[in-house]
């Protein structure tokens, strides 16, 4: 080779070198930015020049070593895996957390639980079976009744709180994965320009990346990287980000006030969830903190109602999308908890009202009454509760939201005096009051027809066929709810470990070691060096054939 393209081998082996060492040290530089993903560098031969042509091939020198690419070291298939298990473990922390939310509402890991009231009240009726005619003793159960239905309230409140709190969590996490979306298409756009060159845009597409990780926490999505460098992403099946077309979820408040999460004015204000799909692993619909947010929350503040089969499992509305009751962690406390109170309110009003001696049904005054409407119409008639029109109208139904402690009783406690037409104390209804309370024999449902008498045991829901009087029934409220939470609970940890797990495998290969770095920088350096002495040794020789010359 002649002496001056000999040069030029040198000279590449120089730059080779400077960008391997630039490259390293670049890598340490951002050993810990978030999301940062490991460079390295590729080389390759440049071309060979002929000199000849021998019998069995052409005669090349080459021209030293070229710089051929800087990568980014990743694995899709980790990156695809990690991604969804991620956005599976957000969906179960929301879970997780909702039932501990619940748990502390309900008080019992606090102290001062509901379930004091509770016991409060059967103390006063267990004292008032003993004497009923006693003026303490139905001053007593009157304040207790009192003070039963105010704690009621308050924990009622509580979970409705904890609700319009999820609800309004909806919204920050539309507006964020939004926000995200715009700045992977921004970033696109920047790749793209940068990469028409032969240059390589890793530090942009690290940001991008590590948004997509970000996003793939909050709802659920398939990415693929197009001809152009550019990502298209996929949100529950559906285009989120294709080309230059980006599509903003919106959010919709529906008649009950809770916001539904739609595709917006472009798709007719579609909804991004079906409802009523099998939450499971098996078919991936249990994916994104957004999607778990909707669940937790359900789409209304329930009632007892709800709690009918054919409201629980949403049976009556296969056309539309609302969330099933069974599916809500919020809206199934919420249906449970009133069912609760409606059955002990009604069974206790029923037992007061149904005196046999006095026929006028104006004798007795119910302890709970309805704020939308009084227990008997003009006719003396009694008027039943309306669930149909539930939950914009509540009116004529025993729930906690449309309850009071009758006023005449909480100024003359002894209205009810339990004393029968031949001056006899009626231990009889303080005894069936006490019993129904406890959960034994029957109480008459007034809602039906005729004389129809239903067991004062109740089960929690339609998926549990055990029966319970008031404070078991309580006591299984809340111990289905631990059970339910120990199972996220349990879920959360399991995800947490996966993901943990995938992280630490992408790391591997992704992450930058700083002790491979620093033996990539020696390496290069050496390189670097030879390098130069190799010139220093072309230049000698140059400028001895010169000066002899």
């Amino acid at each position: 080779m002649p002496l001056m393209g000999s040069i030029y081998v040198g000279t590449s082996g120089l730059q080779t070198s400077n960008n391997a060492l630039n490259t390293a040290a670049h890598n340490l530089s951002n050993i810990e930015t978030a999301g940062y993903t490991r460079q390295q560098i590729l080389q390759g031969s440049k071309f060979y020049n002929t000199i000849g042509i021998a019998s069995v091939s052409n005669m090349q020198v080459g021209i030293g070593v070229d710089y051929t690419k800087c990568r980014q070291v990743r694995d899709e298939f980790l990156d695809a895996s990690y991604r969804k298990e991620n956005g599976r473990s957000s969906f179960y922390e929301i879970c997780s957390e909702s039932t501990q939310e619940i748990e502390t509402l309900l008080g019992e890991m606090e102290g001062a639980s509901f379930k004091e009231s509770l016991a409060k009240l059967w103390t006063s009726v267990q004292e008032l079976q003993k004497d009923p005619s006693s003026s303490i003793t139905q001053g007593v159960f009157i304040a207790t009744c009192s003070q039963f239905l105010e704690r009621a309230s308050a924990v009622s409140k509580g979970l409705n709180d904890y609700q319009q709190n999820l609800n309004s969590r909806v919204t920050g996490m539309v507006e964020d994965i939004n926000t995200i979306t715009d700045q992977i298409f921004e970033l696109n756009n920047k790749i793209q320009k940068a990469e028409i060159g032969i240059e390589e845009a890793n530090d942009y597409r690290d940001k991008r990346n590590y948004l997509i990780d970000q996003l793939s926490s909050k709802i659920s999505i398939k990415t693929v990287e197009n001809a152009n460098g550019g990502v298209e992403i996929y949100a529950e099946g559906s285009p989120l980000l294709i080309g230059d077309t980006v599509t903003h979820l919106e959010v919709v408040a529906n008649e009950d006030g809770f916001y539904d999460v739609t595709w917006g004015a472009l798709y007719d204000f579609q909804p991004v969830y079906n409802f009523h799909q099998t939450v499971s692993s098996d078919f991936d619909t249990d994916t994104g903190e957004l999607k778990s947010l909707l669940f937790a929350r359900g789409d209304h503040v329930a009632n007892y109602s709800d709690l009918e089969e054919y409201n629980f499992y949403n049976y009556g509305t296969p056309d539309t999308n609302d969330i099933p009751i069974a599916s809500s962690i919020v809206m199934n406390a919420q249906g449970q908890f009133d069912r609760l109170i409606h059955n002990m309110v009604t069974a206790i009003n029923n037992v007061i009202c149904d005196n046999a001696d006095n026929s006028s049904k104006t004798g007795s005054y119910e302890v709970f009454t309805r704020l939308g409407s009084a227990r008997y119409d003009a006719a003396g008639d009694y008027i039943k509760e309306d669930i149909s029109k539930s939950p914009a109208d509540v009116s004529t139904m025993y729930t906690i939201s449309n309850l009071k402690i009758n006023p005449d009783l909480l100024k003359q406690p002894t209205l009810n005096s339990f004393i029968k037409d031949d001056k006899s104390v009626d231990f009889e209804k303080a005894t069936k009051l006490m019993e129904v309370f406890a959960g034994i024999g029957q109480v008459r449902d007034l809602n039906k027809p005729g004389e129809v008498y239903v067991d004062a045991a109740w089960t929690i829901n339609p998926n549990l066929n055990s029966k319970h009087g008031y404070i078991a029934f309580y006591d299984s409220v809340v111990g289905q709810m631990a059970n339910v939470g120990s199972v996220y609970n349990s879920i959360v940890s399991s995800q947490n470990s996966t993901v943990s797990s995938l992280e630490n495998s992408r790391q591997q290969v992704l992450g930058v070691s700083s002790e491979e770095e620093l033996q990539n920088i020696i390496k290069f350096q050496n390189a670097y060096n030879a390098s130069s002495r190799y010139i220093n040794v072309i230049d000698q020789m140059l400028e001895h054939i010169i000066t002899t010359l």
